[in-house]
């Protein structure tokens, strides 16, 4: 089975690419098309309605199978109405920056104390008009992580929030997690189990494929 994966992210790619290999899927990305990529508002309120919103915002333009993901940040231990959701850069109606956002959720920090965090995952598969697949199981949620308010020295554009985050399970800043560990914390679980389910549906010589113009 070959699937276009609706994202530009090379490291989205490669790590979705290395699990799903394991079950004899391929993937290309939105970069692999030579053509205009639309344009999609991401506006929903859940992760599974962003997830939505670009599988069949993409299916739309291309008619080929197509998958795509959203997350949002949650906290065990602030008010709900401080939930970053699927609105992690935003805050009171402001697009914040890298620094902005080292700056906030610092602060979260100081004011509620090391917050326990996770990612809320969904993921929509649109195969044909007919063929719609989607899901945000607890499965497809990330490990539990810590957020702190001392920056790790590493900061990459457009990733603020692993400079904050440490792995609960040795300590460390996710930066300094060994490859492996990192490989292991990329794609859920409930990823894999979801594709499981969609091969053994369409199994038996029915698999579908796109061809890349």
């Amino acid at each position: 089975m070959k699937l276009l994966y609706g994202t530009k992210n090379p490291a989205k790619l490669s790590a979705m690419q290395g699990k799903l290999k394991e079950l004899g899927i391929e993937l290309a990305s939105l970069n692999d098309l030579n053509c205009d990529i639309p344009s999609v508002p991401e506006d929903g309120f859940t992760p599974l309605e962003n997830a939505r919103q670009k599988a069949e915002a993409y299916y739309r333009a291309f008619k080929l199978p197509v998958f795509s993901c959203d997350s949002g940040l949650y906290f065990d231990n602030v008010p709900e109405e401080i939930q970053p959701g699927v609105h992690v850069r935003t805050v009171n109606g402001k697009y914040l920056t890298d620094n902005e956002m080292i700056t906030y959720y610092s602060g979260l920090v100081h004011k509620y104390g090391n917050l326990v965090a996770r990612y809320k995952n969904a993921i929509c598969l649109v195969l044909d008009e007919n063929h719609i697949y989607e899901a945000m199981e607890k499965s497809m949620e990330s490990e539990k992580f810590i957020i702190t308010d001392k920056p790790h020295k590493i900061l990459k554009k457009g990733f603020p929030i692993d400079s904050l985050s440490i792995d609960i399970q040795s300590g460390c800043y996710y930066y300094d997690l060994p490859e492996d560990r990192l490989e292991q914390m990329a794609v859920e679980d409930g990823f894999i189990k979801f594709f499981e389910k969609i091969l053994k549906e369409h199994g038996n010589g029915q698999e579908r494929a796109f061809i890349l113009q």
